[in-house]
């Protein structure tokens, strides 16, 4: 009785200038990891309990998504709370790998189906986009391409399965003021879609294509949290990355590789050097 909550993995990010309600208009390919957080339910349990790596970042939180997520799922469905949570916090927090609306989307599906509840995927998407934008997405868990706010979803082009590793060099990126430094230049290209190509076969293909892309919160956190920009030197110094860039506002930073021997190599390596980061081979999905 539990469910796992992928990473999401932004490999490209490109954001508009804020509309009049605020809201800031992108267009992003997401697609998610192999590695994450765990969701479980305890039938005898009571309320949220989070353990884990990360579990000290999340202390005293009251308003966490995932029991968001069950209060909105139970009110639905006319059902009171007589379970337990426990929330495995294996992801770093405030670090651009949507952890967050992955818990949240994975509690809703885990509920769900646990309780066997008359709910339908189009419900859960329902809940889940409420919850946050990027909710839907992380609900299936499949790469995708978000316009508008993010929560517009489309199938993303075909591409292969990519080796990589994520390293977060020990540092927040919260995104509220990560956008906030993003108003004061905003990328003249604005949320455009790229031009996709006719096929993408092999991760190197995937690279030069993401090449041509960006992720425009990149620089503003960066200014914030100048180790972002450390670590991305880091990683374009070693052979192995065929392409390394931020996800989402930061501070996690991925490197997409060759194949799984240059990953796990790479990620052996940087640990190795850099003790303090929190660091992971792993494979972002792809069809």
């Amino acid at each position: 009785m539990q469910r796992f909550a992928p990473a999401k993995v932004n490999l490209f990010l490109h954001v508009g200038a804020p509309a009049a309600d605020g809201y800031h208009p992108v267009c992003s390919l997401m697609a998610f990891a192999d590695v994450g957080d765990n969701v479980r339910l305890v039938p005898d349990g009571e309320g949220l309990s989070v353990e884990g790596a990360f579990a000290a970042g999340l202390a005293g939180e009251g308003n966490n998504l995932v029991l968001r997520a069950r209060d909105a799922l139970l009110e639905r469905a006319g059902r009171r709370v007589d379970f337990g949570l426990v929330l495995d916090k294996a992801l770093p927090i405030a670090a651009g790998l949507g952890g967050g609306s992955s818990d949240a989307a994975a509690a809703l599906r885990l509920i769900r189906d646990a309780l066997d509840l008359a709910i339908d995927d189009a419900g859960l998407r329902e809940i889940a986009g409420f919850l946050g934008a990027d909710g839907p997405a992380c609900l299936d868990a499949a790469p995708v391409v978000g316009t508008g706010r993010g929560d517009v979803l489309a199938p993303a082009p075909s591409f292969p399965s990519l080796p990589a590793v994520l390293a977060n060099p020990g540092v927040a990126s919260p995104t509220g003021p990560v956008y906030r430094a993003y108003d004061l230049a905003v990328a003249p290209e604005g949320a455009n879609a790229p031009r996709w190509p006719e096929a993408l076969e092999t991760p190197a293909q995937v690279a030069v294509f993401l090449a041509a892309c960006r992720n425009d919160l990149e620089t503003p956190a960066v200014a914030l949290a100048p180790e972002i920009g450390e670590c991305l030197e880091i990683l374009n110094a070693h052979p192995e990355p065929l392409l390394a860039r931020m996800s989402g506002s930061g501070a996690t930073c991925f490197a997409l590789c060759a194949d799984d021997a240059g990953a796990y190599a790479l990620a052996e390596r940087l640990q190795a050097e850099h003790p303090h980061w929190w660091v992971r081979a792993c494979v972002i999905g792809g069809r």
